[in-house]
């Protein structure tokens, strides 16, 4: 694709979308050993950088094809820049949605102006049924990442990059259909061409591992992943060669560590992004990615829309995985103040009780005895051991769990 298109889709979407900031990420950085900004695309309109994407393709339609409407296929991102694009242009969107939808996602849609409906399955059972339902009623496919015209449009995410922030060398991407990672690959080969292009895909549904390897799509298993942003079976036969061309690197993290990402991002730079938005940080954080020799690094966070519940347990998840959150188990006599001495020694090394159960069926204990499971907030790894000793010093026979 030629740089002038490029630039003309960032001018063709600018005044509709944001140009959203680049921030300094203090801690990651620190943990990184690198200068490392944040593009938070989560600060975007509708949420999410797909509002770039779909605003160019739907300005490029005829009035004939707005009259139609749009139809799209999305787990939520991008069926609610689908509906704001459409609204925006004066046309209807129709969106295509998994049953098991972010129902924060839907909601979104809906206030956004689309129609809904609901498939069983994930993203590809959409976009089957997204096709079928453009030809039944003669409406356009807004394909979630697999068109020119949407491609062009995510890349004025590295455009903006670029301009914000001309001394990156490195840009790390969340990848799901490689929209926004073969945009951005573009558009960094383009202007910034000093800079490396790594994407990031969710360990539970990464077909670009296997597909790159083969040089053609090659759809995976499943797609289990708390990322449904970015949990696309199949790559795209559009965007898989510009992956291929302009990224020089894909890797994988887990659930776990993408949470705690979720996490650091919340709590040091005030950011909420979900699963999907925090991959690129989750990399960085497990060493995936090598901060380079000389430059700053840029992470992508592509979308903010994740819902209060399963934000508040991957809250959860990530304070498990960085340890402060801790699962303490142990059997103390049953009588009345035998736990009080254990949750002293909690309280005297400053931990926070989450939860106390008591356990008495289903284990093998003596008559006089109940298990005790303790769910404890601490300061981190070096915080829990220390409560592990003390309390095993006072004579408690103590495991902690995994399950917290």
């Amino acid at each position: 694709m030629e740089e002038r298109l490029l630039h003309e889709a960032a001018e063709a979407i600018a005044g509709t979308v944001r140009e959203t900031p680049v921030v300094p990420a203090g801690e990651l950085s620190r943990r990184v050993g690198a200068r490392v900004r944040l593009k938070a695309e989560n600060l975007q309109v509708t949420g999410s950088f797909k509002a770039r994407g779909a605003t160019n393709s739907i300005r490029q339609l005829s009035e004939a094809e707005l009259a139609n409407g749009v139809v799209a296929a999305s787990a939520g991102n991008h069926a609610q820049a689908v509906a704001f694009a459409a609204r925006a242009a004066g046309s209807r969107a129709l969106l295509v949605m998994p049953e098991r939808a972010s129902l924060a996602k839907v909601a979104a849609v809906r206030q956004y102006g689309g129609e809904v409906v609901f498939v069983d399955g994930g993203y590809d059972e959409a976009q089957s049924e997204a096709a079928r339902l453009s030809g039944e009623r003669g409406m356009r496919v807004v394909h979630a990442f697999d068109q020119p015209e949407v491609v062009a449009g995510q890349a004025s995410v590295g455009l903006e990059i670029a301009r914000q922030a001309p001394d990156t060398r490195l840009v790390v991407v969340p990848l799901g259909g490689g929209g926004l990672a073969g945009g951005i690959g573009l558009a960094v080969a383009a202007v910034l061409p000093e800079a490396r292009v790594v994407g990031v895909q969710a360990a539970g549904c990464a077909p670009y591992i296997d597909s790159l390897a083969a040089h053609r799509p090659v759809g995976a298993r499943s797609a289990n992943t708390i990322c449904d942003g970015i949990a696309v079976k199949r790559p795209g036969d559009y965007t898989l060669p510009i992956v291929e061309r302009y990224l020089d690197e894909v890797v994988t993290v887990n659930d776990d560590e993408v949470a705690e990402a979720m996490v650091l991002l919340l709590e040091r730079s005030k950011l909420v992004v979900e699963g999907a938005g925090a991959v690129a940080v989750a990399a960085l954080m497990q060493g995936r990615v090598k901060p380079p020799a000389g430059g700053d690094v840029c992470a992508v966070l592509s979308g903010g829309n994740v819902d209060a519940t399963l934000l508040a347990e991957c809250i959860r998840l990530g304070e498990t995985a960085a340890r402060r959150r801790m699962v303490l188990s142990t059997v103390v006599p049953d009588r009345p103040g035998a736990l009080s001495s254990l949750l002293a020694v909690v309280a005297g090394r400053g931990a926070n009780v989450v939860d106390v159960e008591h356990l008495r069926d289903g284990i093998d204990l003596h008559v006089g005895e109940t298990a005790i499971k303790l769910v404890l907030q601490t300061r981190g790894a070096e915080h829990s051991d220390e409560i592990l000793a003390a309390a095993r010093e006072e004579g408690f026979t103590v495991r902690v769990e995994t399950d917290a």
